[in-house]
């Protein structure tokens, strides 16, 4: 699952990514993109480990992709489409805007206006040609297979032509099939990530630009980050960091925020195993049936699926243990069709 980090030059894109993955290396001269693997921050999955002790922990898994940035998203696209086909394959945009040294001019409102615009424009081409396609092959002939397809797309011309991106369309999961295979860029969430300075930190969020309280949406989240202190807190010890954060009186650090956004808006959540030799966080999405989830640890858990044994994170850490919790009644036994809740600790019953 990767997420595509991207935006103008110069707003900070590349400090972030290696503030959440303290990745060095940089291949953006050969024209591809960083990619680094992060791990989900979940003070659940510490407390597990501290309770059980295991010989490993395994925290739950991102992938970033930093990509170069974009002056102008259109003409730097067609120029190069690997970095398009790239780009396409992310499964959320998160859009770097600045908010240091920003005028009327070249304001954040204006940049997010400008990016939306781009999403747009690529997208636009993408429909019209596949509208072409399907008008050429579909000359003298009553009625095709794609006819579905077509009327889908001429919903998506008129959504984009009234500047609204794709993500707002309330689309049925047939209809985000027939979509799938096009890669357009603005029906993917997006998180706008505002690169904040260092000032910014010293005062009460109340007194934060007005931007940065924007309201989230199924499809949209918005977080900051000051990404030159986030990077050098990411080079410090753990000792020397917890030193630096509480002289800075900084509580959380905007990557850890930028890394449970993501999760969150890509629908994601966190089931535990736990045991002596490894606690670890295994990443399924909302509404996941238990018999599913146990594919995602090893597809023969699926196949001799008999039941799940499970307990709440909140009834464990209430009861302090496994044991107290079949005392109190708070381990139960659920079957195939249980639906997976974020947190909760299974272990799963099967034969094979």
């Amino acid at each position: 699952m990767k997420i595509a980090i991207t935006g103008k030059p110069f707003v900070g894109k590349s400090t972030i990514f290696r503030a959440i993955t303290r990745a060095t290396e940089d291949n953006h001269l050969i024209g591809k993109p960083n990619i680094g693997i992060v791990k989900v921050p979940d003070e659940r999955l510490e407390f597990l480990s501290q309770t059980f002790q295991p010989k490993k922990t395994t925290n739950a898994e991102l992938a970033f992709a930093d990509f170069v940035g974009f002056e102008n998203l259109g003409s730097a696209l067609e120029k190069n489409l690997s970095v398009l086909n790239q780009l396409r394959t992310a499964e959320a945009l998160a859009i770097v805007y600045k908010l240091f040294d920003v005028d009327q001019k070249n304001s954040p409102e204006s940049a997010i206006e400008e990016w939306e615009s781009e999403l747009l424009l690529v997208d636009l081409q993408v429909v019209e040609n596949r509208l072409d396609n399907i008008k050429r092959s579909s000359k003298g002939k009553k009625s095709l297979p794609n006819d579905k397809e077509k009327d889908l797309l001429l919903v998506c011309k008129d959504c984009i032509e009234s500047g609204k991106p794709l993500r707002l369309l309330a689309l049925n999961e047939s209809e985000k099939k027939l979509l799938r295979d096009l890669q357009m860029l603005s029906i993917k969430p997006v998180i706008r990530v505002f690169n904040i300075p260092e000032s910014l930190l010293d005062k009460p969020k109340e007194e934060w630009p007005q931007i940065l309280q924007t309201q989230p949406t199924s499809s949209m989240a918005v977080t900051s980050i000051c990404g030159e202190i986030d990077l050098e807190i990411s080079q410090l010890d753990e000792m020397d960091k917890k030193d630096f954060m509480k002289e800075m009186a900084i509580e959380e650090l905007g990557s850890n925020k930028l890394i449970r956004t993501t999760y969150n808006l890509l629908g994601l959540i966190s089931f535990f195993t736990v045991g002596k030799d490894e606690v670890k966080a295994w990443t399924i999405r909302k509404n996941t049936k238990a018999v599913k989830a146990a594919r995602v640890i090893h597809s023969d858990i699926e196949k001799g699926f008999i039941r799940a044994e499970l307990i709440s994170y909140k009834d464990f850490k209430n009861c302090g243990s496994m044991s107290e919790g079949k005392n109190k009644g708070m381990v139960r036994l659920e079957g195939k069709n249980y639906i997976v809740q974020d947190g909760d600790i299974i272990n799963f019953r099967f034969n094979v």
